[in-house]
């Protein structure tokens, strides 16, 4: 099996004189890619204008849901002309206790549905990140035809 490796840097300047007083801004980086401008939640004390690592963990899920299940759609004929995910992540204080994900697919055939709808619990069996978490990752698809 083939190993993949990724870097990302965090770099964060400031002094951590009191809980109250330090800025939780950061950003991450991987070389050839923009900054990504992070913080804390803002229940936590982080800047409600910046990511942050809640809410990347949930996107991260619902990116690689998204890519697995185009490329799913692409081999088993299945045109996809839209897709949007309005993805929700749920937590207690100390862990996520679920994801789900609400993908809205547009197909362009009618016939294809059935296998439009099979392929998401295909694309979550192969996602990279849902099979690194702990906690149960929902599906609710919707499939439109145009």
């Amino acid at each position: 099996m083939a190993e993949h490796v990724y870097e990302v840097e965090v770099t964060w300047a400031g002094a951590t004189t009191g809980y109250r007083s330090y800025s939780r801004n950061h950003e991450l980086l991987a070389a050839g890619r923009p900054p990504i401008p992070a913080t804390s939640d803002p229940k936590f004390r982080g800047d409600a204008t910046r990511w942050n690592p809640e809410q990347l963990l949930v996107g991260s899920l619902s990116d690689c849901h998204m890519l697995w299940y185009l490329h799913l759609c692409a081999e088993a004929g299945v045109v996809v002309t839209a897709y949007h995910d309005t993805a929700l992540g749920v937590m207690d204080d100390e862990r996520f206790q679920l994801v789900t994900l609400r993908p809205r697919v547009t197909i362009t055939d009618l016939a294809m549905i059935d296998t439009a709808e099979r392929l998401h619990h295909d694309a979550h069996k192969k996602c990279f990140i849902a099979n690194s978490v702990n906690f149960p990752v929902a599906h609710e698809p919707t499939i439109v035809v145009e």
